[in-house]
């Protein structure tokens, strides 16, 4: 944090393929930053940083406007169509390592899709690979974003409707991460009010988290 009128978030974007992992990406960075489109295959194949404009009227310090900065590293999924668990795994320790080991991360965000049901064997792949670059406190530093909230909306579920009747397996998800989520509706895109709703929800987390930060190191040769 060079500037004291000036903060900066740093986060990284986990997901399975067409989740919309990168698009998630492109909301918080208020750009384009990230490939994202419909496709059978994966479409991120390498880990990118995209790193926002200042970003005003989000949060305050002292009674000052702080002007925010949002740094986001987008990360192949996985299952992925054409890298296996290992390439994947160690393009992302190394990424992390380079672009936040130094400042630190402040915040995971598993990307899932509010219009499919979340069963144990979709989930465990993506969360095995977050604890494994995470660490034991992986869930201090994780939170969950929820796309395709527009598919609940049009069948007539409220956010508390559509939580009363999720899976068990999201659930538990949800209170293992001590019920940081977000529901995000990336087809469209998003206007400069929901942008600033969402990053206030992340700074909110980070916050709770009493703004720690975690050092990814790189793995030992």
């Amino acid at each position: 944090m060079a500037d004291s009128n000036e903060m900066t978030i740093n986060l990284v974007v986990f997901g399975r393929t067409q989740t919309g992992k990168s698009a998630v990406g492109n909301s918080l960075l208020g750009s384009s930053d990230f490939e994202s489109r419909c496709s059978p295959s994966s479409v991120t194949t390498r880990c990118s940083l995209g790193r926002s404009c200042r970003v005003l009227g989000v949060t305050r310090r002292n009674g000052c406007e702080l002007a925010l900065r949002v740094q986001v590293l987008d990360t192949p999924s996985y299952p992925h169509t054409a890298l296996t668990k290992e390439q994947v795994s160690n393009m992302v320790r190394s990424a992390l390592a380079h672009h936040f080991g130094k400042e630190g991360l402040h915040l995971a965000l598993l990307v899932l899709r509010a219009d499919l049901p979340l069963c144990s064997d979709e989930s465990n792949h993506t969360i095995q690979l977050i604890q494994e670059l995470l660490g034991p406190t992986w869930t201090d530093f994780t939170a969950v974003v929820l796309t395709h909230a527009d598919k609940a909306e049009d069948a007539g579920l409220s956010e508390d409707e559509y939580l009363h009747s999720a899976s068990s397996t999201l659930l538990s998800l949800l209170s293992s991460v001590q019920h940081k989520y977000i529901f995000l509706d990336n087809q469209k895109s998003i206007i400069k009010e929901e942008r600033a709703t969402i990053l206030r929800k992340l700074l909110n987390f980070i916050r709770q988290n009493k703004y720690q930060v975690l050092l990814p190191k790189h793995s030992k040769e």
